[in-house]
């Protein structure tokens, strides 16, 4: 697709909302306004999930959601982007659930309720899936807040695949295709200083990624 000029709406959390960067400016969707011509809209909550808590944080804006976040949003969108689903695995209650969940309180059901929302919501976008990038402790089985997990990120990663392939959704599977790995003591560094969430450089990375998926939309 033609990136210039095309309306792009990226929902998601504190990456999308920019935590790790200095310069607002160069957060990855924004780099895609300032060099490409795209007009961007980012509504990113810092903390947030997919599913919905079934305990309220100790942060309130940690259980705003995706799906409860659409109906306060106004732009229009020729392609919307979804980047979600690192908070539901590092600090959210609810359960994984089955594939035929229809619910906000599992995973599964809640990303089959937000990507049907998003389709009602801009019928005539495209849409298209974001997984997590790595983060460096992304194999602890208990979370900031305690609750135990038998899943790892690579888990949800997985699951999101697998519902946005059922809901024939394309994926930019940036788990494995991006090169920002904390795990490795030299990229924490030089790219997610804090473990989590990329810096300019980082985002930088992010970018040309998503750059390229976008054109081949």
């Amino acid at each position: 697709m033609e990136i210039s000029g095309a309306r792009l709406v990226f929902l998601g959390d504190s990456i999308v909302e920019g935590a790790g960067v200095q310069d607002k400016e160069k957060i990855f969707w924004k780099l895609l306004s300032a060099r490409d011509g795209a007009k961007t809209y980012g509504n990113g909550v810092g903390g947030s999930r997919i599913a919905r808590q079934r305990k309220a944080s100790p942060e309130p804006a940690y259980d705003r959601y995706l799906r409860s976040r659409l109906p306060g949003i106004k732009e229009e969108a020729d392609v919307v982007v979804i980047c979600s689903g690192l908070n539901d695995y590092g600090h959210g209650d609810a359960p994984i659930g089955e594939m035929e969940d229809r619910t906000d309180d599992t995973f599964y059901g809640a990303l089959h309720l937000l990507y049907r929302d998003v389709r009602q919501k801009w019928p005539t976008a495209k849409i298209l899936v974001m997984t997590p990038i790595h983060t460096e402790h992304e194999h602890d089985k208990v979370t900031m807040y305690g609750h135990r997990k038998s899943e790892c990120l690579e888990d949800y990663v997985r699951i999101i695949q697998e519902v946005a392939s059922d809901c024939s959704l394309p994926v930019l599977d940036m788990y494995h295709q991006c090169p920002l790995d904390p795990r490795d003591p030299e990229l924490k560094e030089k790219y997610t200083p804090d473990g989590v969430h990329p810096n300019e450089d980082g985002n930088e990375i992010m970018y040309r990624i998503v750059r390229q998926a976008l054109k081949e939309l």
